[in-house]
């Protein structure tokens, strides 16, 4: 049987094994993902690397958008030397990656290590996507898609599961198991073969980049635009301060201008004599404002699972939990019970002859319990320290294993199995969502969306602003995430399909390509964004609000930004 008539039929063998392969990758990068944020400003006594907030923001900005950015090289690659190639070459660099990636704790080590991360996911993505499209035909493509996107998304709800699981044993178990689910691809990679080889193409990098200039713009544009992002980059590990960066950005602008103006001829040959060109106005337009959703939809991940650590009570779910038995409440919200005792014993002496503590001081040993998950209400810390500095109270190891099984009570809901919700919504509702919104047209959903995205940052709002009830945190906060599930749910799928509307109809699939490129600058505003935010607005003037009422902001900014686009269209 040759492989067209296989083809109608089904989708042939590669195809099953690419989602097989797809589900292990994800399952290995959502089990880190997914808990990044928590790991990196993790105490190293406890675990993690102790990053700060800046810090943090830096490496959940760059490494994203160079893994975003980098399969436009790789794909090329991909077409030249073979699909099978690149998921070995992925492999072999992602495997040990992630093994080391939790043996260091310095940043630039943690950096470079998850740089390669990147890399060998950069390799990746490209060539299960190019397996899938081989795979599929004009008959079976919009199914084997959909199927592709939830393997996608079950890989993104069992791989925090498995991560909380595996970090109630330890930090390292977490690394040691997306290696493991890594090195089980080598598995499905044995029966792996190219799905058509006689048609493999061999693309070259200059191809590449005509293809940017065709799709985006010319050198000067791509010069004008990474210079800025480098710099950007700067102030994002601390080179610069922000107010330095966007000086030097304001300077370069200005310079690029005054080039155009003066020396640049249009009709030049040479690339750095050309004016600054954009090729096709309406998509670059499109590609920014669409890189506003993805900066807001991104704090999911980066700066919710560390408000919820640090300011949220989830006692109201583990009070449901309970209903369930214990071994429920352990496995979604597990203490250490050794762990916590030993650190009170150590505060304890640490603080016993300090004298009174002020407030901040309170409130740094409530944030370095909460690393422990339990939320000790600060009355009580400061209540147990009044007693052991007059003396009132000797605290030694057995009096600090009794206060422990005492504030097991606050214990905590983990994070991650929370921020694993947006996951089951999609997973349960993108079908049903799907189908609802084939009769709106696609820039209403679009807007919609941003607008359902920018609720949930106002209900945050409110509850840092103490105008919600906050006995009900858990429940809050599953409202907050089931409503950024949905407004992922109606932005994501419409915003490829509205790249389809505004490209040349014979462009459409080179269009596509360079569709995640809206996406590699959300990662980076994104990362940048929260740590500055959660370490100025949140932790140092601690106002919270002020944080989601900028997210809110933005979310409004960008759906206003595709109405405008919409009317620019129709003009």
């Amino acid at each position: 049987m040759n492989n067209n008539n296989q083809q109608k039929r089904g989708f042939g063998w590669a195809f099953y094994i690419a989602n097989t392969m797809e589900i292990f990758e994800r399952l290995a990068w959502y089990g880190f993902f997914a808990v990044s944020s928590v790991y990196m400003t993790t105490p190293i006594e406890q675990g993690g690397v102790g990053f700060n907030d800046a810090q943090r923001g830096a490496v959940q900005g760059i490494i994203p958008f160079f893994l975003y950015l980098l399969p436009v090289l790789t794909g090329a690659l991909a077409d030249r030397y073979g699909y099978k190639k690149l998921f070995t070459i992925s492999f072999i660099i992602m495997a040990p990656s992630y093994y080391f990636l939790g043996q260091v704790t310095d940043f630039n080590s943690f950096f470079i290590i998850l740089m390669l991360v990147a890399l060998g996911a950069a390799c990746f993505k490209p060539v299960v996507v190019g397996t899938i499209s081989r795979s599929t035909n004009d008959n079976n493509r919009g199914l084997g898609f959909g199927i592709f996107y939830t393997m996608v998304n079950l890989g993104g709800f069992i791989g925090p599961l498995v991560a909380g699981y595996m970090r109630a044993i330890s930090w390292d178990a977490v690394f040691i198991m997306s290696a493991v689910w890594i090195l089980l691809n080598f598995i499905p990679l044995l029966f792996y073969r190219e799905t058509s080889p006689e048609k493999q193409t061999s693309t070259r990098l200059r191809d590449v980049l005509q293809q940017a200039q065709q799709v985006l713009g010319n050198s000067r544009f791509a010069l004008l635009l990474f210079t800025c992002v480098i710099i950007l980059m700067a102030a994002g590990v601390s080179w610069l301060n922000y107010t330095q960066a966007f000086l030097f950005i304001a300077l370069w602008l200005g310079l690029n201008w005054l080039w155009d103006k003066v020396i640049s001829a249009k009709k030049s040959e040479q690339w750095h004599l050309q004016p600054v060109r954009v090729s096709n106005r309406n998509f670059a337009m499109y590609l920014a404002v669409l890189t506003g959703f993805w900066t807001v939809y991104n704090q999911l991940f980066y700066t919710l699972p560390l408000f919820i650590r640090d300011y949220i009570d989830t006692q109201d779910l583990v009070t449901l939990l309970a209903y369930f038995g214990q071994a429920t409440v352990d496995f979604f919200a597990y203490v250490d019970s050794a762990a916590l005792s030993d650190k009170l014993h150590q505060m304890a002496q640490h603080y016993s002859t300090s004298g009174a503590l002020t407030t901040d001081q309170l409130e740094a040993i409530r944030l370095e319990l909460v690393h422990l998950k339990v939320s000790v209400p600060i009355s009580d810390i400061a209540l147990l320290m009044a007693k052991i500095q007059s003396g009132q109270l000797h605290f030694g190891i057995e009096q600090a294993q009794q206060l422990t099984s005492q504030w097991l009570k606050y214990r905590q809901v983990n994070p991650e199995y929370l921020i694993n919700l947006d996951f089951a919504a999609i997973v349960l509702f993108q079908i049903l969502v799907s189908l609802k919104c084939q009769r709106f047209k696609v820039i209403s959903v679009l807007i919609s969306g941003l607008v359902i995205t920018a609720c949930a940052f106002l209900v945050l709002l409110l509850m840092s602003a103490g105008l919600l009830m906050t006995q009900l945190g858990g429940l809050t906060i599953i409202t907050v995430i089931l409503l950024i599930a949905f407004g992922e749910m109606l932005t994501s799928p419409k915003s490829q399909e509205y790249v389809a509307s505004i490209a040349p109809k014979d462009s459409a699939a080179m269009f596509m390509g360079y569709y995640f490129v809206s996406m590699a600058l959300g990662f980076l505003f994104a990362g940048f964004l929260s740590g500055w935010s959660y370490g100025y607005l949140v932790k140092e003037l601690q106002q919270p609000e002020l944080m989601w009422l900028l997210f809110g902001t933005i979310a409004l900014i960008t759906g206003l930004g595709f109405y405008c686009l919409s009317r620019c269209n129709q003009n």
